[in-house]
């Protein structure tokens, strides 16, 4: 069976900063870490390899070069090979751009059973490359995945996270499955692991390596129908006022008293 993980560095949120004057993330400095969900989904198609041994596992990731210590973690962890899509005509991308690229890069290398991305990443939180991914390769999907069962190489079982409860949907290969960071715990990589990692080579793709899949139209910032007006960090709230020995009336008319003063009724 052969599975395909897409990856996404991210900058470690708790660390992120703004550019005052450009509105834009100020990463020089930032440590960057793989995008959780994401990296649940690697850790669950390792499983996956751990129990049936002739499965081979790609990682692909689109970034700068400095994108490679990311997928160097994931050979690490155990996967067989990695691709890093990189080229300055894709920077700038959104949602639809990004999704166009990968596709194109998914299908350069042209045969796989199942793919699987993460839900979200958290330096974004829009939840569309993964879908959209599958709508490019007009492949089923299925999103916000917990639990993940490999049935035989042509059916799987995923436990789908739903707001009030789950599904349990069957789908057949070949198929893309979004994953959420609950989906499996990542295992640590070992000092033979990291060695080994460091021992491969990482295929680094470029525009010219992947045209032929390709609109050039709907890549990079130009073919980027999504515009970013402006960032912001978040502000903290104010303490608000605090009502006590109100009887139940007497709440109910402090509280629309508020809501009539800020004219929202």
């Amino acid at each position: 069976m052969k599975i395909i993980v897409c990856v996404k560095q991210v900058p470690d949120t708790t660390e992120v900063r703004l550019d005052p004057k450009t509105n834009t993330l100020i990463r020089d400095g930032v440590p960057s870490i793989i995008n959780p969900d994401d990296k649940a989904g690697v850790e669950a198609v390792l499983r996956i390899k751990d129990e049936y041994p002739n499965t081979h596992v790609t990682v692909l990731s689109m970034g700068p070069p400095q994108a490679e210590d990311a997928l160097r973690e994931t050979l690490a962890m155990g996967a067989d090979e990695a691709i890093l899509l990189s080229d300055r005509a894709f920077g700038g991308a959104d949602t639809w751009a990004t999704s166009t690229t990968i596709a194109a890069g998914l299908k350069n290398v042209g045969d796989y059973d199942l793919i699987v991305t993460g839900r979200q990443a958290i330096d974004g939180d829009t939840a569309q490359v993964g879908p959209q991914i599958a709508e490019h390769l007009g492949l089923p999907q299925v999103s916000y995945a917990e639990g993940l069962e490999l049935i035989d190489e042509n059916t799987i079982h995923v436990k789908r996270q739903f707001e009030d409860r789950y599904h349990k949907v069957e789908i057949k290969t070949p198929c893309v499955i979004t994953a959420l960071a609950e989906l499996a715990e990542p295992r640590y990589m070992t000092v033979s692991g990291v060695f080994d990692a460091y021992e491969k080579d990482i295929a680094v793709w470029g525009l010219d390596d992947i045209k032929e899949h390709l609109n050039i139209d709907h890549i990079g910032l130009k073919g980027s129908p999504t515009k970013v007006k402006k960032s912001y960090a978040k502000e903290g709230k104010g303490a608000g006022i605090k009502m006590t020995d109100l009887s139940a009336d007497e709440a109910a008319k402090a509280i629309v008293s508020k809501l009539e003063e800020k004219f929202i009724i």
